[in-house]
C-alpha cells in the first residue's frame, strides 16, 4: 500500500497529452573544443559510448565537461526493447582489449569518474559480466583515484553475474528498471523482467554495494503506478535514482505519448525524496548518467 503522504503530493500525468517536443526540450549543439577532443580520443582507442549508440540528448553538455558513458562488450545489442536506439542483432565476440582500452581513455580524459555500462549479451555463458568485472578492475589500477560506476544488465536474472560485478568493487551498481511493470509489454519486455530487474538490485545490495536506478516517463503511465515503482524500488533498499523524459529516437520506437514540464520533474524528485531515497536527479533530459558523479558525491556528503 502506497503511504498516503505520497499520494497527497503527487500529480495526474494521465490528464494530457503532448504532440509535438515543447520548448524545454531544447538540444546543445557541440561548439567547445572538448566535446571534439573527447571524439578524438574515444575514436583512437576504438571505444564506444551510450552517449552514442543511444543518441543521447546529453551529449554535447557532457563531452564537453569529458565526461561519457562507455559501452562495452561491443555495439550490438541482443534483446529489442521497444525504446532504445542501440543496433540490435547479431554481436561479434567480446573483444578482450575493450578494459584496457577504457582505462587507457579514461586516463587520457583524467576522469574522477567514469560510468561503463554495456550492451545486453544474451548470447555469452555469463552476460558479459565477467569483462565487464575486468573493465572495472583494469580502470581502477590504471586510475586509482577514478570512482566508477557500473550500469549493467539483468545477466539474465543469474545472481552469479550480480556477484562477480560487485566483487570486483565499482563505487555504484546502476540497473535501470525504466518504466512502471505494467508497461513492459510496451517497451517489448517479458513481464517478468520486471521482477528480475528488482532482485538485480536486492543482490546488488545485499553484497554491499551502493544501488542505483533509472525510470522514464511519457509512455503512458498512471499515477498510482508511477508511485508503486517507486514503492517497489526502495522496499528492495535502492539508494540513487534519475528520472528523465522519454524520447523517441527512431521512427520505429514506442511513439512519446505525453511530455512532462520541469515543474512536474521537480515534484517527481520531491515525491520520491519522500520515499526515502537518498538523493534523485529529474528532468526532462536527464539520462541514468547524468551528473552521476554529483549524485554520487551528495551520497558521500551525507556519510
Amino acid at each position: 500500500m502506497i503511504p498516503a503522504t505520497k499520494r497527497k503530493k503527487a500529480f495526474h500525468p494521465e490528464a494530457e497529452t503532448a504532440a509535438k517536443k515543447p520548448a524545454w526540450l531544447k538540444v546543445k549543439l557541440p561548439s567547445h573544443q572538448n566535446f571534439f577532443q573527447v571524439r578524438d580520443i574515444l575514436k583512437k582507442h576504438q571505444l564506444h559510448t551510450i552517449c552514442q549508440s543511444a543518441k543521447c540528448p546529453n551529449i554535447a553538455e557532457c563531452w564537453e565537461q569529458k565526461t561519457a558513458t562507455f559501452l562495452i562488450l561491443g555495439d550490438i545489442c541482443t534483446r529489442r526493447c521497444a525504446f532504445c536506439a542501440v543496433k540490435k542483432g547479431i554481436p561479434a565476440p567480446p573483444s578482450l582489449q575493450e578494459p584496457f582500452q577504457v582505462a587507457e581513455a579514461v586516463a587520457a580524459f583524467g576522469l574522477c569518474y567514469a560510468v561503463i555500462t554495456s550492451v545486453t549479451r544474451d548470447d555469452l555463458a555469463d552476460g558479459g559480466a565477467s569483462l565487464f568485472a575486468e573493465t572495472i578492475r583494469t580502470l581502477k589500477m590504471r586510475s586509482p583515484e577514478t570512482k566508477v560506476e557500473v550500469l549493467i544488465p539483468d545477466f539474465k536474472g543469474e545472481k552469479e553475474g550480480v556477484d562477480t560485478i560487485v566483487q570486483a568493487q565499482p563505487d555504484v551498481v546502476n540497473h535501470n528498471l525504466e518504466t512502471p511493470e505494467a508497461l513492459y509489454s510496451e517497451i517489448n519486455r517479458p513481464l517478468e523482467n520486471y521482477q528480475r530487474s528488482l532482485n538485480v538490485l536486492r543482490r546488488a545490495k545485499e553484497k554491499g554495494a551502493v544501488t542505483k536506478s533509472g525510470l522514464m516517463v511519457g509512455l503512458g503511465e498512471k499515477e498510482e503506478e508511477i508511485l508503486q515503482t517507486l514503492s517497489d524500488l526502495r522496499q528492495v533498499s535502492c539508494n540513487l535514482l534519475t528520472i528523465g523524459q522519454y524520447l523517441q529516437p527512431t521512427s520505429a520506437s514506442v511513439p512519446v505519448r505525453r511530455y512532462y514540464t520541469p515543474q512536474e520533474f521537480e515534484q517527481l524528485k520531491i515525491i520520491s525524496l519522500d520515499f526515502g531515497f537518498k538523493d534523485v536527479v529529474a528532468g526532462p533530459l536527464v539520462r541514468s548518467s547524468f551528473h552521476a558523479s554529483q549524485l554520487y558525491q551528495s551520497l558521500q556528503n551525507m556519510v
